[in-house]
Formats: C-alpha cells, structure tokens, sequence
C-alpha cells in the first residue's frame, strides 16, 4: 500500500534526520547561494523554502530511494559491481546525480547551475557526507539529494523574490 502525502512526508524528514541531516543545516546553503543576490535575506525563508521543497512528493520519493540504496550499500546486499561502485562512490557512476536532478528540475534552470556549483564545490554539510574517511556510512546518494534541496530552495526564493534581487534595484 502506497503511503499517505503527509505520511511519506514524516518518513522523508525522518530517513534525513536518521541519517544526521537537519533541514537547518540545508537552509545554510540556501542562505549562501542566495544571500549575494537578495539583500535583505535571513536564515528563516531559507528554511521555509527548504521545507516547501520536501514537501513536493517527487522530492520525497528521491530521499526515500537515495538513502535506502546507500543504506543497502552499508549492508552489503547489493550484487557487484553496483556494490562497489556505490560503496567507492565511483566518479563515472553519475546515477547519484541523475537522481538529485530529479529535484533540481522542480524549480526551473537556475537550480541547474546551484546544484552544479554545489556539487562542485562540496561546501558545509554537502563535504561532511561526501567524507569517506570519518564515517562507516555510504552516503553517495545523500549528499547528492543534499545538494539538489539547497539548490531547489535556492532556486524557488529567487523565483518568488525577483523584485528584492540586487539586480533588480
């Protein structure tokens, strides 16, 4: 039986908090990646956006099968090679990606090019899954999934404040 909106929303925000992400530490990168353009932006929008992003159903599916293949990784139940190519997170595997824009798709081009900085960039809590060496846990989708909600937040406060941007003024 298929879960419930609200329900599949409750074990979305779960397997992240499970998985030691807070929806704060998310707002942080959307609050980098956008504080440039809009002058008067503060960490609550920030948030506000990142839990609007998570509630789109699509974006909850992508967190739900992310981090159960990262977690059957971890077990060691998938058969090789897909098990040590996601367990080494293998750079040319891209599938991690493919699904993060999934979520980036959500808000339009711009999440395209947040996401790609992201990615590129690992910076906060996007490097702390990305690390391999202080950690037991695969988080080679997570981090992936991470970067896809910063950048769709990101991407939907630009869309719903072009009258604040910089640029604009």
């Amino acid at each position: 039986m298929v879960q419930s909106d609200s329900k599949l929303h409750e074990v979305a925000l779960q397997k992240l908090n499970d998985r030691g992400v807070e929806l704060k530490e998310i707002a942080e990168l959307v609050y980098d990646l956008q504080s440039p353009y809009l002058a008067e932006l503060t960490m609550q929008p920030c948030l506000e956006s990142v839990k609007a992003v998570i509630r789109k159903r699509e974006v909850q599916n992508a967190i739900l099968t992310g981090i159960e293949l990262d977690v059957l990784t971890e077990e060691g139940k998938l058969s090789s090679p897909l098990q040590e190519i996601i367990e080494e997170d293998e750079s040319l595997y891209g599938i991690d990606e493919i699904l993060a824009l999934s979520i980036v798709n959500v808000y339009g081009s711009i999440g395209f090019t947040n996401y790609g900085f992201l990615d590129k960039t690992k910076p906060k809590l996007i490097k702390r899954l990305d690390d391999h060496t202080h950690s037991n846990k695969t988080h080679t989708f997570l981090d992936d999934i991470v970067g896809a909600i910063a950048a769709a937040a990101a991407s939907r406060l630009a869309h719903d404040n072009p009258g604040i941007s910089k640029i604009m003024k």
